[in-house]
């Protein structure tokens, strides 16, 4: 301890310097006083929302608002803390009027400060974490108990409000997309299929069905023909056989009808080829013609397929939208509103008061101590055969004149102890 080796040493140190430790125990004192008078009370408020899980189950109606809860409180979380937001909220509730030189930076930085939004996740199922979160909750610290409840519950209507316009709106852009996404294909398709329809007239090709129906036609037509020439072969032989046995008349008569079938049999042999001919060239195709069709097939082919499923898609997002709006999917509700302070936050004025003034007189021991050790000087014949090993012979006390009246009793006291300590090292000396 330097200078101080006994607690006759530090009684001496403070006889000795009481007037700088009376000094520094006042105004420290005094600046504990004035900081304490002066501190702003802080009233604090909280209000907890809870995400509720779907009413309906994912596996018999899905939403289509994907991601993490804790991903979409972060998201909702910084549009909550962005300027202008805040500036709303500012104005809305009269923060800081009786700031005025406060800027609007200022109010802004403030504001944000005073505020916490935390979230508790929820229970994880095995070693996996999905991000969901079970419980979100908002503090609010304000001058005012009735601010930081305003505050507070002003942050938790805007957080639901956000959670659930972001979700219809997601919901909504997802089936705007997928609907958008079919009528396009359906475009697309009907557009092929006029290109179709457009390349079978110029190249005179039928359609698939048609071609099944030609085909039977002309093989009907084959069996006509074949009939035709089983009748007109049937009448030959009975003209001839007639023109061998019968008479020359009737020979002729028979002749004559004969002729008359064979002719009716020509002109529907004449007719059924030529329909024949047109039924085979509507049905014969070039290679390339077959090509092209193949093409076409696989092009319709694969637009229906894509239609098939964005058509799935779109009937999911219509499902997810619907839930959202009648609000049956994920959502956030007021587990506690945030109620009135009974208490300030901050500590009491009293006690920082009474903690000052403990700091103010540690303060002055060591500004004491500290003079101390600036000036080592041997004030004690025990100071002087402590540090030298010496023993001194005599000890002349330092006298001084009286004051008069205006002396006081502590005067006196100190006098009357500097006195006995100057006769002890007297007596000590002799020795």
């Amino acid at each position: 301890m330097g200078p101080i080796f006994s607690l006759t040493d530090f009684f001496r140190m403070l006889r000795r310097r009481a007037a700088a430790i009376v000094y520094v125990i006042v105004l420290g004192s005094i600046l504990s006083l004035w900081l304490a008078l002066n501190q702003q009370h802080m009233y604090g408020s909280t209000e907890v929302l809870q995400v509720t899980r779907p009413t309906i189950a994912d596996d018999l109606a899905r939403s289509t608002v994907e991601g993490s809860s804790a991903r979409r409180m972060q998201l909702i979380e910084q549009r909550l803390m962005a300027r202008g937001s805040l500036l709303e909220i500012i104005e809305k509730f009269g923060l800081y009027q009786d700031q005025p030189s406060l800027t609007s930076t200022e109010k802004v930085v403030r504001l944000r400060n005073a505020v916490n939004i935390t979230g508790v996740a929820a229970a994880r199922e095995g070693f996996t974490d999905d991000g969901t979160i079970s419980v979100l909750t908002i503090s609010a610290t304000m001058p005012t108990a009735l601010q930081a409840q305003q505050v507070a519950s002003e942050f938790g209507r805007r957080t639901i409000e956000l959670s659930v316009s972001s979700r219809i709106e997601q919901a909504r852009e997802t089936l705007s997309f997928f609907a958008e996404k079919e009528a396009a294909l359906s475009s697309q398709i009907a557009v092929l299929e006029d290109e179709i329809a457009s390349f079978h007239a110029a190249n005179d090709v039928v359609l698939p069905g048609t071609v099944e129906f030609r085909r039977s036609e002309v093989t009907a037509i084959n069996q006509g023909l074949l009939d035709i020439a089983r009748e007109k072969i049937l009448i030959r032989r009975e003209a001839d056989q007639a023109s061998a046995t019968e008479r020359p008349a009737t020979a002729r008569r028979l002749l004559a009808e004969a002729q008359e079938q064979l002719e009716t049999l020509d002109a529907q042999h004449a007719l059924l080829s030529q329909r024949k001919r047109e039924l085979e060239a509507a049905l014969q195709t070039t290679p390339e013609v077959q090509r092209q069709l193949g093409a076409y097939t696989r092009q319709v082919q694969a637009l229906q397929g894509e239609l098939e499923v964005v058509s799935a898609r779109r009937n999911e997002a219509e499902v997810g939208f619907r839930l959202e709006t009648s609000r049956q999917g994920e959502r956030l509700t007021v587990l506690e509103p945030a109620g009135l302070a009974d208490y300030p936050s901050t500590g009491s004025r009293k006690k920082k008061a009474v903690m000052g003034g403990v700091a103010s007189i540690l303060v002055a021991l060591a500004v004491a101590f500290a003079l101390e050790l600036r000036t080592p000087v041997l004030r004690t014949a025990k100071q002087m055969e402590r540090e030298t090993g010496l023993e001194p012979v005599v000890a002349i006390p330092v006298l001084r004149a009286a004051s008069g009246r205006g002396a006081g009793l502590l005067g006196r006291l100190f006098s009357g102890l500097r006195g006995r300590g100057a006769v002890r090292l007297q007596k000590t000396a002799r020795r």
